[in-house]
């Protein structure tokens, strides 16, 4: 089965430390920005600051901060999917090997510091992505959930269906697990309960 690691084309994964250009440099002081800043606090003249660059040169990649945002976000997100999975074992069952991935997906961004910090400090910026659109992220996420989908399929593990709205369906279900499950943590439900309620709901969706 396809794995969430290994779809999407070359342009969609995440620089590696020896193909990492200059604009990798400047996500990266953007990234540092809005850790130390918040989103708001954050422009593009402390951004090449940080980076050692003059205003102009982060002005031809980027005319505005909504613009660096999106490819900060993209590049974050993309990692964290190769993070994800980067343990997957390609023997387990289909079924298992991707929920498995959404499952692990959903545990690595819900604590991934950028998104909490987002979150905690202006969580309006992911609410189009939430309710008017989808992000390039997402898209490269449902690109390889149905194309894992499909091919499972066609093992007869994954049940029939329209692949693409099942993995719409997927990262659906995924979304309140990210953005709200520290709204179900008390005493008698941990975080760990939830994360297996997940993939109990991933499997049964899943199953033929």
């Amino acid at each position: 089965m396809p794995s969430l690691r290994h779809n999407g084309s070359s342009e969609d994964s995440p620089a590696t430390e020896s193909d990492r250009g200059p604009r990798d440099a400047y996500l990266d002081a953007a990234r540092a920005c809005i850790l130390d800043l918040g989103w708001r606090r954050t422009t593009l003249t402390e951004v090449a600051r940080r980076a050692g660059v003059s205003r102009m040169t982060i002005y031809r990649s980027w005319s505005d901060m909504s613009q660096l945002l999106g490819d900060l976000m993209t590049r974050e997100w993309r990692g964290v999917v190769t993070e994800a999975v980067a343990a997957e074992d390609p023997s387990r069952p289909a079924v298992e090997r991707l929920v498995e991935e959404v499952a692990q997906t959903v545990r690595v961004l819900r604590e991934n510091e950028l998104f909490v910090r987002i979150v905690e400090l202006d969580p309006e910026l992911i609410l189009p992505y939430l309710l008017s659109r989808r992000g390039r992220s997402q898209e490269l996420v449902l690109d390889v959930v149905e194309r894992a989908i499909g091919a499972a399929q066609e093992t007869g593990e994954v049940r029939a269906g329209n692949p693409r709205a099942m993995a719409r369906g997927l990262v659906l279900a995924a979304h309140g697990f990210v953005l709200s499950a520290h709204t179900m943590v008390d005493e008698a439900v941990s975080e760990a309960d939830l994360d297996e309620e997940l993939r109990v709901t991933l499997t049964r969706a899943l199953q033929s």
